[in-house]
């Protein structure tokens, strides 16, 4: 009977679904809170912090770690996660450049505090998450397989709407720009990559142009140019010259000139998820490519230097923004 119909359950709004996207990276990258946890433990941060008298700022605290001095701005990201997570406490200043203290759960982490009469709670710590444990739980997918689908972020149409003509810098095999050129069909996208990348490239249906070049060398000239998730990956110095190409190729503002970035920005949420997210992705950058995530002062820096007059962030995408900025 019609009445005994299961009902179509109601979709999650836009805003929900990059909320959920953010919660699915945070849940990826939650390994590296384990991981900056061991890696406080083997460093002796609990022991050290106690030593300097229960407080320590962090050139103090790089120098009785014994850490070479250009090792101090790293250290200063792993506290600022550490102290997001709880382990230890800013007590002063900012989680970047403050001074740091302990908390309940880093006190039981120095060297001598027992705990039921037992003086080793690091050894747990450092067990549960040696090689041994971590490759039994990569074998958790033996035994649970399923599908997921893979969420999308809502269109930006009051970024895209307005242009004529976009480069899509970093676009791989171009699936962003055709997305983009089949929403706004009067945009006309070229994706710049470098060459091995446009080679293997699907064949050109005619709503995209793939150029393979280097974008610090040029950048197709179009109204606009678009930076998906490509700058954290750079150096800041890196960053100004790869902007600084970009304002090349694009005309003045007068004339629809601007660049997108689409890209990590850390505290653009008050959302305690979102920001530990952006503080994991962050140390990811650090492990894996020696980069970085920024904060929108950050960001703001690296576009004066580049040469660019003004931004605004126009839309907000769980963990990231949505940059436009001008010439």
């Amino acid at each position: 009977m019609a009445g005994n119909q299961a009902k179509t359950p109601a979709l999650p709004s836009d805003t929900e679904l990059v909320q959920a996207q953010a919660e699915l990276w945070r849940h990826s990258l939650l390994y590296l809170k384990q991981m900056t946890f061991k890696c406080a433990i083997e460093l002796g941060i609990p022991t050290a912090i106690h030593n300097l008298g229960g407080a320590a700022s962090l050139p103090e605290l790089n120098a009785a770690l014994s850490l070479p001095p250009a090792k101090q701005p790293y250290l200063a990201r792993l506290m600022r996660q550490l102290a997001s997570s709880g382990v230890f406490t800013v007590v002063d200043g900012d989680a970047m450049s403050g001074t740091y203290g302990l908390t309940p759960l880093s006190s039981i982490l120095i060297d001598g505090v027992r705990i039921d009469g037992d003086a080793h709670q690091e050894a747990i710590v450092l067990a549960l998450s040696s090689k041994y444990y971590v490759e039994a739980a990569m074998g958790l997918t033996d035994w649970f397989r399923k599908d997921h689908p893979t969420p999308t972020p809502p269109p930006c149409g009051q970024v895209f709407g307005g242009l004529r003509s976009l480069t899509d810098c970093c676009g791989g095999d171009g699936t962003t720009a055709r997305a983009i050129a089949k929403a706004f069909p009067h945009v006309r996208c070229t994706v710049l990559d470098l060459p091995q990348v446009i080679n293997k490239a699907p064949p050109s249906d005619g709503s995209v142009t793939y150029v393979a070049g280097d974008m610090f060398h040029s950048i197709p000239r179009s109204q606009a140019v678009m930076l998906k998730v490509v700058l954290h990956f750079w150096s800041d110095e890196n960053c100004v010259k790869i902007l600084a190409q970009c304002k090349k190729a694009i005309p003045a503002r007068t004339d629809g000139g601007k660049v997108i970035i689409i890209d990590v920005v850390i505290g653009s949420s008050t959302s305690g998820p979102i920001l530990e997210t952006q503080l994991l992705m962050d140390m990811l950058m650090l492990v894996n490519f020696r980069s970085k995530q920024r904060d929108e002062n950050d960001w703001s820096d690296i576009f004066k230097k580049a040469g660019f007059s003004e931004y605004k962030i126009v839309k907000k995408l769980g963990a990231r923004c949505v940059f436009e900025v001008y010439p």
